[in-house]
C-alpha cells in the first residue's frame, strides 16, 4: 500500500515502462483492462477500489492524492496513462515539467474509455504511438494533435528514430519542425543511412526536396534542411545547419582485433584516433565486429557496452569465407583465420570496399566499413 502524505516521496515499485493510473470505479475497470494487454505496465489505482487480487496481478494501491504520486511516476517510466479528465492532469503535471527530451510520455483516457489523448512528449516520449495503442485496446477513438501527425509529413524530432538515427544537436529542432509543418522550402540531403524514411503512401510533398549533396543543396535555397550523414562536415559545409537537424545513422562497422587483456581505454582511443583521421561521427557507429575467440575479452565488451554498440563475433570459417585485400598467414596460424578486423567488418556490413582496409596501433587491428542502402 502507498500512502501519499505532502512533502514526502511516494515509494513506488516499478516493474515495467509504463504505468496505468485510475482513481474512479470505471477508471479502475479500464486500468485493469489495459494492465492485463500491456505485459509491460505497471498499473495504480486507489485502495478503496481494492478487489482482493492486486498482490497476484502486481497492482499497486494508494491512498491520498494521486497529485502525490506523479512526481514518483515522472521520474520512474517512460510513458504514463491515466485515467481522469484532462483538465487535472494538465494542472497536475505543469510543476513536474522539465523538457520535451527527457518528460515521458503522458496519455489522458476518459472515464468511459471512448477518448485517448496525447498530452505530452507526443514524438519523443512516444505518447502518439502509446495513444494509438491504448485506443486500440479499448476500442477507442486516438486524438493526437501534433501538426506533422495530421499533415502527414516529416516528424523532425523523430525523424529516422526508427533506424536508430541520433541527432548531433537539437538546437534547430523547433524552428526547422515549425518550417516542416507551415510547408516552407525544406532541403533533405541524405548521403547514408536507411532510405525508406518516408512512410506515407503518396509522394513527398512539393515543398520536401531529396539532395544527393550538400553542395547541391546549398545552391538552392531552402528554409530548413535535413542532413543526414556519417561524415563529420567541413567548415564550408556547416552553413546548411544555420536552420538545419543533423542526423547521425547508424551506418559505422568496426572490425577489431587485439591482444589478450587490451584495455578499454587503450581500445577506445585507437577507434577515436581512427574516426577522426577519417573524419566520420563516432554517433554513426552500429557494431564492433570481431572473432569468436574475442567474444569474452573484457576490454572490447567494455567498450561496445559503454556505447551500446552491437558486438558481433565470427568464426574462422565465417571470417575466411570473405575475399580480403590483406589475408595474413601469421593470423591463420593462431586464429585459423586469414584475418579478422578486415572480413568481420565485410561481413556485417555488406559493403563491397572498406572506409579503412587495416590499421595497426599498439595492441590493436582496426579495420571500418559503412553499410550501404
Amino acid at each position: 500500500m502507498i500512502e501519499l502524505q505532502e512533502k514526502q516521496k511516494a515509494v513506488i515499485q516499478q516493474n515495467g515502462d509504463y504505468a496505468v493510473v485510475a482513481i474512479t470505479k470505471h477508471g479502475v475497470e479500464l486500468a485493469r483492462k489495459l494492465g492485463h494487454f500491456f505485459q509491460n505496465a505497471d498499473v495504480y489505482y486507489m485502495s478503496k477500489f481494492e478487489k482482493g487480487d492486486e498482490g497476484e496481478k502486481d497492482i499497486q494501491l494508494f491512498t491520498g492524492s494521486v497529485r502525490l504520486l506523479l512526481p514518483a511516476l515522472f521520474e520512474a517510466y517512460k510513458g504514463i496513462i491515466i485515467i481522469i479528465s484532462l483538465g487535472a492532469v494538465v494542472r497536475m503535471i505543469a510543476p513536474l515539467l522539465k523538457d520535451k527530451k527527457t518528460d515521458p510520455g503522458v496519455v489522458v483516457v476518459d472515464d468511459k474509455g471512448e477518448h485517448v489523448i496525447s498530452v505530452l512528449s507526443g514524438h519523443i516520449g512516444g505518447a502518439n504511438e502509446l495513444t494509438k495503442e491504448v485506443a486500440a485496446v479499448l476500442k477507442a477513438r486516438p486524438v493526437i494533435t501534433t501538426a506533422s501527425d495530421v499533415q502527414e509529413t516529416i516528424t523532425v524530432d523523430i525523424f529516422g528514430k526508427r533506424f536508430g538515427w541520433v541527432w548531433d544537436s537539437a538546437e534547430k529542432l523547433t524552428p526547422v519542425s515549425a518550417a516542416v509543418v507551415n510547408e516552407e522550402k525544406i532541403a533533405v540531403i541524405q548521403e547514408s543511412g536507411e532510405k525508406e524514411w518516408w512512410h506515407y503512401g503518396r509522394p513527398l510533398p512539393e515543398n520536401i526536396k531529396v539532395y544527393p549533396s550538400i553542395a547541391e543543396a546549398l545552391s538552392e535555397k531552402s528554409t530548413a534542411s535535413l542532413v543526414i550523414t556519417h561524415r563529420n562536415l567541413a567548415e564550408q559545409e556547416k552553413i546548411i545547419l544555420h536552420n538545419g537537424v543533423l542526423y547521425r545513422p547508424k551506418v559505422i562497422v568496426l572490425g577489431m582485433g587485439c591482444n589478450r587483456g587490451t584495455s578499454s581505454e587503450e581500445i577506445e582511443t585507437v577507434i577515436n584516433e581512427t574516426l577522426e583521421e577519417l573524419h566520420f561521427s563516432s554517433k554513426s557507429v552500429k557494431a564492433l565486429c570481431t572473432i569468436d575467440l574475442k567474444k569474452d575479452e573484457a576490454g572490447l565488451i567494455e567498450v561496445v557496452n559503454k556505447h551500446d554498440w552491437e558486438f558481433v563475433c565470427y568464426t574462422p570459417e565465417e571470417l575466411n569465407s570473405v575475399a580480403i585485400e590483406a589475408p595474413s598467414e601469421t593470423v591463420f596460424k593462431y586464429t585459423g583465420a586469414y584475418g579478422v578486423s578486415e572480413p568481420a567488418a565485410l561481413l556485417y556490413s555488406g559493403a563491397e570496399k572498406m572506409e579503412l582496409v587495416k590499421k595497426k596501433s599498439g595492441n590493436v587491428t582496426i579495420s571500418v566499413a559503412v553499410i550501404p542502402y
